[in-house]
C-alpha cells in the first residue's frame, strides 16, 4: 500500500498538469503553443539543465558513465527499432522516429524530479541532452532526409548541457544573484512542458489507433528490456539506472508528429501513436517506478 502511495505521488502531478492543458484547450480557451515551446525550448529549459548540472552533487564519473549508458542505449533502440519497422512492413519514414524517441523533456524530466529529486533531474537532463542531439541529427535525417548537425550546435539546450558540464567538472559557479535568476527561469520548465503536452494531445486527430496500440505496448516493451540491460552492462548506481530505464521508456514524443507534419509522414498515424503511448504511460510508467522505487 505505501509503494503504491508513493507511486501515485510521483506521478499524479505529471498527469494533473498535463489534464490541465487537455481541458484548456477543449474548454476552447487559447494557447499559444508556438509561442510557449520557443519559451519553453530556448529559455526555461536550457536554464534549468545548466543549473541542475552546476549545483549537482553527482561524481563526473558517474554522470560520464551515465552519457555513454544512454548513447548504447538510444543506439540499441535504433537497430531494434528498424527491425520492428522491417518486420511489420511500416514505412520507416513515419514510424521509426517514434519507436526510437520518447517524451524525455515534457514528462522524463519531471518524472526525475518528483521520483529522486535534484539527483534524479541532473541524471536526467544528461539523458534529454543524448536525446537531443540524436533526435536533431539522425531523427531529422531520416524524416526529412537531411541531416542537422550544425543546427545542433546552435540549439540552446545542447549549449547549456556542455556549458553546464564544463562548470561541474572545473567546480565553478555563478555569483549568486544570477544562479537565482536561472534557477527562477528554470522552474517555468516543467510545468509549461507538462501543460504544453496537454495541449499537443488534445489538439492531435489520431488515426489507426488499432496500429498505434500494438506498436506502443512494443516499444514500452523494448525500451525496459533494452534500458534495463543496458544499465546492468554498465554497472550504473540504482538512481541512475531508474533514470535511464524511466527516460528511454517514456510515451512518443509530440515533436515526432512535428516533424512527420514538417516533412510530409504520415502525421495522422504518428498522432495516433503519441497519443495512444501517452494514454498508455499513465499505466506503464507508474509500474516501472513501482519495479525501480
Amino acid at each position: 500500500m505505501n509503494l503504491v502511495l508513493t507511486v501515485l505521488e510521483i506521478t499524479a502531478p505529471v498527469f494533473l498538469l498535463a489534464a490541465i492543458g487537455f481541458i484548456w484547450i477543449k474548454a476552447g480557451l487559447e494557447f499559444p503553443l508556438r509561442f510557449v515551446i520557443q519559451l519553453a525550448m530556448n529559455l526555461a529549459i536550457p536554464c534549468l539543465i545548466f543549473t541542475a548540472l552546476m549545483k549537482t552533487q553527482i561524481e563526473p564519473q558517474a554522470l560520464a558513465d551515465l552519457t555513454l549508458a544512454a548513447i548504447a542505449a538510444y543506439g540499441a533502440m535504433t537497430v531494434a527499432g528498424f527491425l520492428l519497422v522491417k518486420v511489420a512492413k511500416l514505412d520507416i519514414q513515419t514510424y521509426l522516429p517514434p519507436v526510437i524517441f520518447g517524451n524525455t523533456g515534457n514528462l522524463g524530466l519531471p518524472l526525475a524530479l518528483f521520483a529522486f529529486g535534484e539527483v534524479g533531474l541532473s541524471y536526467a537532463v544528461v539523458v534529454f541532452a543524448v536525446m537531443a542531439v540524436w533526435s536533431f541529427t539522425f531523427g531529422v535525417w531520416l524524416v526529412a532526409g537531411e541531416g542537422a548537425f550544425g543546427k545542433v550546435l546552435r540549439e540552446p539546450l545542447v549549449a547549456a548541457t556542455l556549458l553546464g558540464g564544463l562548470f561541474l567538472w572545473q567546480g565553478w559557479e555563478t555569483p549568486v544573484f544570477l544562479t537565482n535568476t536561472l534557477d527562477l527561469i528554470g522552474q517555468m520548465a516543467i510545468p509549461l512542458m507538462l501543460i504544453t503536452l496537454g495541449v499537443a494531445v488534445a489538439r492531435l486527430s489520431p488515426g489507426q489507433i488499432g496500429q498505434a496500440a500494438w506498436i506502443s505496448a512494443v516499444k514500452y516493451v523494448l525500451c525496459f528490456g533494452i534500458a534495463w540491460a543496458i544499465a546492468q552492462a554498465f554497472q550504473l548506481d540504482p538512481v541512475a539506472a531508474a533514470v535511464l530505464i524511466i527516460q528511454i521508456a517514456t510515451p512518443v514524443a509530440v515533436s515526432s508528429y512535428l516533424l512527420a507534419e514538417k516533412y510530409g509522414a504520415d502525421s495522422g498515424s504518428v498522432a495516433g501513436l503519441v497519443v495512444v503511448s501517452t494514454v498508455m504511460s499513465i499505466v506503464a510508467l507508474p509500474l516501472m517506478l513501482a519495479l525501480l522505487i
